[in-house]
């Protein structure tokens, strides 16, 4: 069965760092692009980093450029995310996500249950 499952997300405060943790299972990981998005109650979910398979290119949403690095090893199905110098606002739920075209409108997507990162004083 096909299981992503996020872990590390903790309390801490401003400034400090955390790194989260997405352990896939189930499926090629390596073909799949894998991403981290986050999500607080009432606001729609927002995305945050990628790394695609095959060269894992990275990218960033503004919010969280310089201070945020997604990376993944293939080898042990896993995608992290190390956050730096971290905001108040960067409290929420953390959700990983494989994605994967297979045909030009029809992705087959997979989503963890999320890890709670909360950050504050």
């Amino acid at each position: 069965q096909v299981r992503l499952v996020e872990s590390g997300g903790d309390l801490v405060q401003p400034g400090g760092s955390l790194r989260l943790s997405c352990a896939a299972s189930g499926f090629a990981f390596s073909v799949y692009r894998m991403s981290w998005y986050r999500q607080t109650p009432g606001n729609e979910r927002e995305w945050v980093a990628s790394s695609s398979s095959g060269d894992s290119t990275t990218t960033y949403a503004d919010s969280v450029k310089g201070r945020f690095t997604i990376s993944r090893d293939n080898a042990k199905n896993t995608v992290y995310l190390q956050m730096n110098s971290l905001k108040e606002e960067d409290t929420a739920v953390y959700i990983c996500n494989a994605r994967r075209r297979v045909r030009p409108e029809q992705f087959t997507d997979y989503w963890g249950q999320g890890t709670q990162v909360t950050v504050s004083s």
